[in-house]
């Protein structure tokens, strides 16, 4: 088998197993004998609101940061688009340069995951975007790993190819990049057990519950809000990043509810969290569709 065959067949895998545990694990749980908690409605807008936000903050760094090193090498002429960035000119360092805007997004990502576990925000929305941004920082870098070992031609693949890395190493940089968004997810899964008050010392099945209203429900929604922020464009290019980042997320997210420790902190204050987002979300959208889509020239 190629490295690419390879590399997708563990994809399948990866992905598969945490929907297979997830299936297991329900049918194994005993159902609960009480009440079942109702669903906070205003908390899943919120948190689709949040992912939609972070989702897109993610994108941006990366394409600033693949634009920034491109801006300081000579013979480079760079331009930051809302879906994409291009340039004129010619340099070698140009492929590296492709890797900086997974690296700098990998970086945000460790620093939230910081901030979300050891001070986590008391207000509701802004925990919610830290924690979004925690694991979307490295669920939109790392599969990238994967995708450069299948098509060179991807933006970490042509780092690769600059570096001079065999089949074994993208092998075992994919391997590793697997690895460390299963442990993401199982970093983020108990920070949104915190989100409702009694929900850390539920039976599994209600941890999974919970989960999937105030998570995984909610980062699929956010996919249609992200769509205006990356059109016009080729479809593949629109939903591609999106649909990946967030069917990692899904999977693994709900497979980790399971056995979901208790969280780091307290319920947050839920006021005006929804109109914030509403604004931040609308603000950040002019941004992508007047500022950005008609190209800002970093020379």
């Amino acid at each position: 088998m190629s490295s690419a065959e390879i590399v997708l067949a563990m994809a399948a895998v990866f992905l598969g197993a945490p929907v297979l545990w997830s299936l297991v694990m329900l049918l194994r749980s005993p159902r609960a004998t009480g009440p079942r908690s109702p669903w906070d409605w205003g908390l899943s807008l919120a948190s689709t609101l949040a992912y939609a936000l972070a989702f897109n903050v993610v994108f941006f760094v990366q394409e600033l940061f693949l634009v920034v090193p491109k801006a300081l090498t000579p013979g480079l002429k760079p331009t930051l688009f809302h879906n994409n960035h291009a340039w004129t000119g010619q340099n070698p360092l140009a492929e590296l340069f492709q890797g900086t805007g997974a690296l700098a997004t990998v970086i945000v990502g460790l620093g939230f995951i910081l901030w979300a576990t050891r001070r986590p925000p008391r207000w509701l929305a802004l925990r919610l975007f830290v924690v979004w941004m925690a694991l979307l920082g490295l669920l939109e870098a790392l599969p990238q790993l994967l995708i450069g070992t299948v098509i060179p031609q991807n933006d970490v693949g042509r780092a690769m190819t600059y570096l001079g890395f065999p089949a074994a190493s993208k092998l075992a940089a994919s391997v590793a990049a697997m690895i460390a968004m299963v442990l993401t997810c199982g970093l983020v899964a108990p920070l949104f057990l915190t989100m409702v008050p009694g929900a850390d010392t539920q039976a599994p099945r209600g941890r999974a519950r919970t989960v999937l209203r105030y998570a995984v429900l909610p980062a699929l929604a956010a996919i249609a809000l992200i769509v205006p922020f990356r059109v016009p464009g080729p479809m593949i290019e629109i939903l591609f990043p999106p649909v990946v980042a967030t069917g990692v997320a899904a999977a693994w997210l709900l497979a980790w509810s399971w056995p979901a420790p208790r969280g780091p902190a307290g319920p947050p204050s839920p006021r005006w969290s929804i109109a914030a987002l509403l604004v931040a979300l609308g603000l950040l959208l002019a941004l992508f569709q007047i500022v950005l889509r008609p190209g800002v020239r970093f020379f």
